[in-house]
């Protein structure tokens, strides 16, 4: 009888452990989800959501992510256009600025936007950090924000200090300027970026917010220049510009780079600071802000060949030449 119960208690027993070994396997394949890489989920939201790097220098309007001062005869359509958000000092504001610009933080860029409904003009000095906070916006979900180039240097003359007192030809006979080739690209892992969130589109903006609070981060030339080998450098020109310009010895040239198809590998995740540097600064401001919210520790090289090599024989067309760039367009105090 005893040898019968047991038997009896065994067997009842059985689909028991049936089902918790079904229910294990369950948990394990749920885990197995919920570890997908934050940054692979951020990813392909960004790609399936016109976030890509390209998309955010060019959107899917084919608006670049900049645009000029206008013309005094397009002065009202301009103003009238925008939500001006002028990131300059709560000072400086007061001294000279746009007719119905308003002044927000850098760090408040986020929640103002939120508050209206016009496509946002983001300026600043020189057009640096303004084009850092519009790639923020961009991907944030505002794709119609542009930033004005070359910042209220460019909009009034009496404005034109900050760009004319960043010229440099540090570049002209210093032993770190090459007019070698490229090296060859090398394909990294990519970034690993830390959220409890598994939603791509949670991801990305608790990642925009993070970048935003961190404020613009650019290297001045000069530092690259006399140190290269302290830092990953990419080198945004076309090839002929590369050689044609001559480049800072060892930058590469990853040009372009996208998430859709693997480009962005050639980036170093783990390279203690990865510089973008471009014509004016203002193309490796948006690069540079895109890329810490993937996870890298980027800085744009600010101004770009303008503060390093100006004088430049080949360089003509986004060079800053004095008097000639600034307009004289109205400003007003208060």
């Amino acid at each position: 009888m005893k040898k019968i119960s047991v038997f009896l208690i065994g067997f009842l027993l059985l689909p028991t452990l049936f089902l918790t070994s079904c229910d294990r396997g369950d948990e394990l394949e749920d885990s197995q989800v919920v570890t997908t890489p934050a940054f692979e989920l951020m990813k392909n939201y960004m790609v399936q959501n016109n976030r890509d790097i390209n998309q955010i220098i060019t959107n899917p309007d084919g608006q670049s992510f900049v645009v000029g001062a206008p013309a005094e005869g397009d002065l009202a359509a301009f103003l009238n256009t925008y939500y001006i958000m002028d990131i300059r000092s709560s000072a400086d504001f007061l001294t000279s600025h746009i007719s119905g610009a308003n002044n927000v933080a850098f760090k408040d860029i986020l929640t103002v936007a939120a508050t209206t409904t016009k496509p946002i003009l983001v300026v600043c000095y020189t057009g640096q950090t303004a084009c850092y906070a519009t790639a923020l916006l961009r991907l944030y979900g505002y794709p119609k924000t542009r930033a004005l180039k070359w910042g209220m240097s460019g909009w009034n003359s009496a404005n034109a200090g900050p760009w004319n007192s960043s010229i440099s030809d540090i570049a002209k006979n210093s032993t770190n300027w090459s007019y070698g080739s490229a090296p060859a690209n090398i394909s990294f892992d990519d970034p690993v970026i830390t959220s409890t969130l598994t939603d791509g589109e949670a991801i990305l903006k608790q990642r925009v917010e993070a970048v935003v609070a961190e404020g613009f981060k650019g290297v001045n030339g000069g530092d690259v220049l006399n140190n290269p080998g302290g830092y990953f450098i990419n080198n945004y020109f076309s090839e002929a510009d590369y050689t044609g310009f001559g480049h800072i010895t060892s930058a590469y040239r990853i040009l372009p780079f996208t998430l859709a198809d693997g480009t962005y590998k050639a980036l170093d995740p783990e390279a203690n600071t990865l510089v973008t540097y471009c014509y004016t600064g203002q193309t490796s401001a948006v690069i540079s802000a895109t890329l810490r919210v993937l996870g890298y520790n980027a800085a744009s090289l600010k101004f770009g060949i303008n503060g390093l090599y100006n004088s430049n024989p080949a360089f003509k067309s986004n060079q800053w030449l004095g008097d000639s760039h600034p307009k004289n367009l109205p400003v007003v105090s208060n």
